[in-house]
């Protein structure tokens, strides 16, 4: 074990706060303990520092560890508690809330973590009673999705959590502080994130081993023979299909963002086969662009992480030259959303 932080002392007893294998590490500077948990977003994307653990919730992204507390030095009989709260606290606490498991939490599941107490006076209790011995605890920060007035990017005000032993006999207590902010400073960053799923009822959307997704309309025919979702079309048949596409976006001072389509590589057979896009199964049915300067626009007030149905659909045009095609086909959309 890697000790992190040694406590001040008080009538001889005394705790450490000891890393675990793969663990985050900091700076020690007397009892006190200097960390980082460097960039992060409320998103998820990107590598976490080295040592934490990264969840991806549903209204967020936490940011955690778990590191072990031993006490030391209590008399025989006796048992201590450990508390703690933040004070002072992030300077835009909406965005950065530092949460803490306890030694009876699922402390490498980002369900055993709740908000540490800002209060000194009703300090969040992270082990209730212990003896001379060792438990595994963790500490964690919670990025919650921050849009409008409340968004905040750049590098924050130093938080502190004050941790206290207190032997439950004696009433003697043993302090020590966890700072965030080292070196380099802890740096809350925007991000933005898009992503296309099956809607119900849809054809199946697959996702590639990037951040692209796929979908094909199988075999069609320009009289849509054969076929359920289909709509009729002069010169041929629009097959369809719904689909969602969640946008999901956090520190930005809009609450609401655009989103474009364009076909940024056409069907080798444009006169016969062409993509388009409708708000409704039934249409109308309008081609996407295929120029990157005039882009089809699906929605200029999508919000965080709401779900958009659309329907993308194919066009499959009468083909009675003398060399008609058969055969396969492909194209490729390119999505682009932007938030102010």
């Amino acid at each position: 074990m890697t000790m992190l932080m040694a406590s001040g002392m008080s009538m001889g007893q005394s705790f450490s706060l000891l890393a675990v294998t793969g663990g985050i590490t900091g700076t020690l500077n007397g009892s006190d303990y200097v960390n980082t948990f460097g960039t992060m977003n409320a998103l998820g994307i990107g590598t976490p520092e080295t040592g934490l653990t990264l969840a991806v919730l549903s209204n967020g992204a936490l940011y955690f560890s778990e590191f072990q507390v031993q006490f030391t030095g209590l008399a025989t009989g006796h048992n201590a508690s450990f508390t703690a709260y933040v004070s002072p606290n992030f300077t835009h606490s909406g965005a950065q809330v530092v949460e803490m498991c306890t030694s009876t939490g699922a402390c490498t599941s980002s369900s055993g973590y709740a908000a540490v107490s800002l209060s000194s006076a009703s300090p969040s209790t992270i082990i209730a009673s212990m003896g001379n011995t060792t438990a595994t605890v963790g500490i964690g920060v919670f990025l919650p999705d921050n849009d409008g007035a409340a968004a905040f990017t750049g590098a924050d005000g130093a938080a502190v959590v004050n941790l206290v032993m207190t032997d439950t006999t004696s009433g003697h207590k043993a302090t020590a502080t966890w700072t965030f902010n080292g070196t380099p400073s802890q740096t809350v960053q925007d991000a933005v994130q898009l992503k296309l799923s099956t809607a119900p009822g849809g054809l199946t959307i697959s996702s590639g081993t990037s951040s692209d997704f796929s979908l094909a309309f199988g075999n069609v025919n320009g009289l849509g023979v054969g076929a359920t979702n289909t709509v009729s079309a002069s010169g041929g048949t629009v097959y369809y299909t719904p689909y969602l596409l969640t946008p999901a976006f956090t520190d930005f001072t809009s609450t609401t963002a655009t989103i474009k389509v364009y076909a940024s590589t056409t069907f080798a057979h444009p006169t016969i086969l062409q993509l388009k896009d409708a708000a409704a199964s039934g249409g109308p049915y309008t081609v996407i662009s295929t120029t990157v300067g005039s882009q089809t626009q699906i929605t200029s007030t999508a919000g965080d992480r709401t779900s958009i149905t659309r329907y993308l659909g194919l066009f499959v045009g009468y083909d009675n030259a003398a060399s008609p095609f058969l055969g396969a086909d492909s194209a490729t959309l390119t999505y682009t959303m932007t938030v102010p």
